[in-house]
């Protein structure tokens, strides 16, 4: 089998989590990495290039249409064009639950604002250079929650639901370009930010678990050769889809 040719990879919300969980195990791969993320991008990509491997750290708020240009732009500059988009970032340990007809409007705004408006932004931003690359992958990081329906985080639900249908859309658009456009799904994940925030005592071990087939915790380390693969040369013909990977939690 010939090898594959190595891909620049931008990873949005990738400085820690599940998001640098993805960015060391595809740099392990071979592949060139670049972290966006609020705060420690550069941080975590020194970490990447001290294990020897390509990495960058940008500064970017995906919710920011300049930010995101210039995370596309930086990203090309140092390794001369993009070939996948890994759609990460997004609000979820900072909420707080509570019953629906008491979430705001800034709530529901904020919510919406990065886990569906960062997708649109970052995907207008890279889709020139994944356009160039003739070998595009574009992977939105969705959730499990839109099958399941759980109480008191509608806004969240919502916004994933909106996910699920973007890359949806976008598979349709993009194919002509080379593009597939795919979906990961997680369910409730032991990230940093759940345990730094306590979710995962608040919500309960039973809620955390309950109906997967595989009964334990979910951990970042459980997502990642799904992601290897959707990005990987073998998954050319596949585009449109939503892959839960939630240890049988839900069907799809």
């Amino acid at each position: 089998m010939t090898p594959e040719i190595p891909k620049t990879i931008i990873v949005t919300g990738g400085a820690s989590g599940i998001g640098y969980a993805f960015c060391e195990h595809l740099a392990e791969l071979g592949h060139n990495i670049a972290i966006a993320d609020l705060r420690g991008a550069d941080e975590a990509a020194a970490k990447l290039r001290e294990a020897g491997f390509k990495a960058i750290g940008v500064k970017a708020d995906v919710t920011s249409e300049r930010d995101v240009a210039a995370m596309a732009d930086s990203t090309v500059k140092e390794f001369g064009g993009i070939d996948v988009l890994v759609n990460n970032a997004g609000l979820f340990t900072t909420l707080t639950l509570k019953p629906f007809d008491q979430i705001t409007n800034a709530e529901w705004m904020r919510v919406m604002e990065v886990n569906t408006l960062g997708p649109f932004n970052c995907a207008k931003a890279v889709l020139p250079a994944l356009r160039k690359s003739g070998r595009g992958r574009l992977v939105n990081i969705a959730s499990t929650v839109p099958i399941k329906g759980p109480p008191n985080m509608a806004h969240y639900v919502a916004s994933k639901g909106a996910v699920i249908a973007f890359t949806r859309s976008l598979a349709r658009e993009l194919a002509k370009d080379k593009i597939t456009v795919n979906a990961i799904a997680p369910g409730f994940t032991l990230s940093d930010g759940v345990l730094q925030s306590d979710l995962h005592n608040r919500i309960g071990d039973n809620a955390r678990t309950a109906g997967r087939c595989i009964q334990r915790d979910q951990v970042p380390a459980d997502l990642v050769a799904a992601l290897a693969y959707l990005v990987s040369d073998g998954a050319s013909f596949v585009t449109g889809q939503t892959l839960a990977v939630d240890g049988g939690g839900v069907f799809l």
